[in-house]
C-alpha cells in the first residue's frame, strides 16, 4: 500500500441548489392569502486549504471522487431550505493545482491558503421572490442549479529550504537522519529511498528544513531509474547541496564526475521550470558540496585530492561522516547562514491586489451566433444569464416558460435574434452544443396587445366576454329542446321502419 502519494486526480463536483417552493397562504377566512414559497438552498462548494497536519495527498489517491452536500427545498410559509456545507479539503502545503491540460489554477503556499475547485448551485426561488405587481400570485417556482464538476491535478512542491541530491546510495537519507530527528529508511543498496524525506535542523536560532529526495542516476531525464519525477519537491528550496560518495568502489565514478553528471540532469530538469516572479532559477542557486563518508581512509584521502578542484569553481566544501558525525555540525551552520541570506534576499510578499473589471457599456453579456452543418441551419445563444436561466426553468410549467421567455426578451436576446436574422420558426439553441435547449423561435409581436395586462401568448381582445341575456338564454334552450325531439322522432321512425331488428 502506497504510504507517500505527492500526484493525484480529483474529480469534484459542488452541491446542487435547492428548489424554491410554490405555495399559496391559507388560514380560516383567508383562502387565498398570497404566496408564501421559500427559496431553496445553495449548494456546498469543495474547497481545498492548506492543513499543516496533511504531508501527503494519499486521501485523495483512495477517494478520489469528492461531492459537496446539496441544498435543501424550500417550503411553504416562507421557509428557506437550507444551505450546504462547504466541504473543506486539506492539503499539504506546497500543493498545486493545474487543469489536466497542465495550466496551474492555484499554488497553494501558506497558512490556510485556499482554492474553490467546484461551487455549489445557486437555489431556486421561491413564489413568493417572484410575485410582482404584474404576478401577484406566481404558480410556479425557480428550479435550483446544479453544482460544478471539475476534474484537477493535485501536485505536492515540498517546501524545503535545504535539498539534498546525489547519486544513490551517496548517503542522503543517513545525512538527513544524522542533522535531524526524522528517520528514514537507511539499507546498502541503491533506490533505498522511494519517496523523499523531510528532515527539520535546529543550529543555534537557525531553524530550517532539509529534503532528500531519490538518487539520480545519469540518463534520469529520459527516464532511467526513477528519473526526474520527484525532483519537483526541489523546486521550491532556496540551497541545493550535492551529497558526493567518496568511499564508492564502482568503476568510473569519482566525486568530480558525479557532481558533473548530477549538474548536467538538474539543467536538463530546469529547462521546463517556470521562474516565479522575483525568483532565482534553480541553476543560479546557491550550491554547497559534501564529501561524505570520510570515516574511511581511503575515502578520506580521495576527499582532500578533490577539494581543492571543487573550491577552484567556487564551491563551498564539507568533508563529513554520517557514521562518526564528524563535520556535521559546521555543515549545519554553515547551511544555515546560506538558507536566511536567501531569507533575507528573498522579496518581499506583496499583498493581494483586488482586482476590478466592470462590464463595457456595450456588452450584453450574451452572444447570438448563426450556426450552419449539414444543411441545417441554427441560432446558437450563449452567455451566463440566459443559460443560467434555462437551467432554473421547469419546462413542465407553462407560466415558468413564459416567465423565461419574458426574461429573455427583457435582456435583448429577441433583438439580438432579428439583427442575426432570425425570422419566425428558426431553431434556436441555449446552451453548450452537447446539452443545449431548443425550441422554435416565436417573436413576440409588439402590436399594442401587451399593454392589455394579459399573459405572454394572449391577447384579451380576441376573447368574448359579453354575458347572455336571459332571451337569449330562454331562446338557447328552446333550440336545444327542438333538437332533442327532431332526433328522437328520427330515431322512432327508423325503428318503424324495421331498421332495428331484434335478432332471435
Amino acid at each position: 500500500m502506497a504510504t507517500f502519494v505527492d500526484r493525484v486526480v480529483l474529480h469534484a463536483t459542488g452541491g446542487d441548489g435547492g428548489h424554491g417552493c410554490a405555495s399559496i397562504h391559507r388560514e380560516k377566512f383567508k383562502p387565498l392569502a398570497g404566496p408564501d414559497g421559500g427559496n431553496g438552498g445553495n449548494g456546498g462548494s469543495v474547497v481545498l486549504e492548506v492543513d499543516p497536519q496533511v504531508t501527503t495527498l494519499l486521501p485523495f489517491h483512495h477517494l478520489p471522487h469528492r461531492h459537496a452536500p446539496n441544498g435543501t427545498q424550500g417550503m411553504g410559509d416562507h421557509r428557506n431550505g437550507s444551505t450546504g456545507t462547504d466541504l473543506v479539503l486539506g492539503v499539504p502545503d506546497g500543493t498545486v493545482v493545474k487543469s489536466p491540460q497542465g495550466e496551474v489554477l492555484a499554488d497553494l503556499v501558506g497558512l490556510g491558503a485556499r482554492y474553490v475547485v467546484a461551487a455549489g448551485g445557486r437555489g431556486g426561488l421561491g413564489n413568493a421572490a417572484l410575485a410582482s405587481t404584474r404576478r401577484k400570485a406566481p404558480g410556479f417556482a425557480l428550479l435550483g442549479e446544479p453544482g460544478d464538476e471539475a476534474d484537477v491535478v493535485l501536485e505536492l512542491k515540498t517546501i524545503a529550504d535545504v535539498a539534498l541530491v546525489g547519486f544513490p546510495s551517496a548517503g542522503k537519507s543517513s545525512l538527513v537522519a544524522a542533522v535531524s530527528a526524522a528517520r528514514p529508511k537507511i539499507a546498502d543498496y541503491p533506490f533505498t529511498t522511494l519517496v523523499p524525506n523531510l528532515g527539520v535542523v535546529q543550529a543555534g536560532d537557525a531553524r530550517y528544513t532539509v529534503a532528500d529526495v531519490p538518487g539520480l542516476i545519469p540518463g534520469a531525464s529520459q527516464g532511467k531509474g526513477l528519473g526526474l519525477e520527484f525532483l519537483r519537491h526541489i523546486e521550491r528550496c532556496a540551497v541545493v547541496v550535492h551529497v558526493l560518495d567518496c568511499a564508492t568502489l564502482e568503476p568510473g565514478r569519482d566525486p568530480v564526475s558525479d557532481l558533473d553528471v548530477i549538474e548536467a540532469e538538474l539543467a536538463a530538469y530546469a529547462e521546463d521550470l517556470e521562474v516565479a516572479a522575483g525568483g532565482v532559477p534553480l541553476a543560479q542557486r546557491p550550491r554547497v558540496v559534501v564529501l561524505n563518508k570520510v570515516d574511511v581512509p581511503e575515502a578520506l584521502e580521495l576527499a582532500e585530492l578533490v577539494r581543492p578542484e571543487l573550491e577552484a569553481r567556487g564551491l563551498p566544501v564539507h568533508e563529513v561522516s554520517t557514521a562518526s558525525h564528524v563535520g556535521l555540525r559546521s555543515l549545519t551552520f554553515a547551511l544555515a547562514e546560506q538558507v536566511e541570506a536567501a531569507r533575507r534576499a528573498a522579496p518581499a510578499p506583496e499583498p493581494t491586489r483586488v482586482v476590478l473589471r466592470p462590464r463595457a457599456v456595450d456588452e450584453s453579456g450574451f452572444t447570438v451566433t448563426r450556426r450552419e452543418q449539414g444543411g441545417a441551419v441554427w441560432f446558437s445563444v450563449r452567455g451566463e444569464k440566459p443559460e443560467r436561466w434555462v437551467r432554473q426553468t421547469d419546462f413542465t410549467n407553462d407560466e415558468a416558460v413564459g416567465y423565461l421567455a419574458d426574461r429573455l426578451a427583457r435582456l435583448g436576446v429577441e433583438d439580438q435574434l432579428f439583427a442575426a436574422g432570425a425570422v419566425a420558426g428558426d431553431e434556436v439553441r441555449i446552451g453548450p452544443d452537447e446539452n443545449s435547449v431548443v425550441f422554435d423561435w416565436e417573436p413576440t409581436l409588439l402590436t399594442g396587445s401587451e399593454l392589455l395586462g394579459g399573459p405572454r401568448g394572449t391577447d384579451l381582445r380576441l376573447e368574448d366576454r359579453s354575458r347572455p341575456t336571459r332571451g337569449e338564454k330562454r331562446q338557447e334552450y328552446k333550440e336545444r329542446m327542438d333538437a332533442k325531439s327532431a332526433a328522437r322522432a328520427e330515431l322512432w321512425t327508423e325503428r318503424e321502419a324495421g331498421v332495428w331488428t331484434d335478432e332471435g
